[in-house]
């Protein structure tokens, strides 16, 4: 059976510890993923980063 190929990934956000687990594909996104989401310690959406 193939593998997916998929990743999983930590979204960290920028002004808290808060933290999302996601999965992306490597070969379509090289580049470390950003996203703006929902931190509920601020209570607002902001910048999540990819950490290793």
């Amino acid at each position: 059976m193939a593998k997916s190929g998929r990743v999983q990934v930590k979204l960290r956000s920028t002004e808290s510890h808060y933290m999302y687990v996601t999965t992306k594909n490597p070969r379509t996104m090289p580049q470390r993923m950003e996203k703006l989401k929902y931190d509920p310690q601020v209570r607002r959406h902001v910048l999540f980063k990819e950490s290793k």
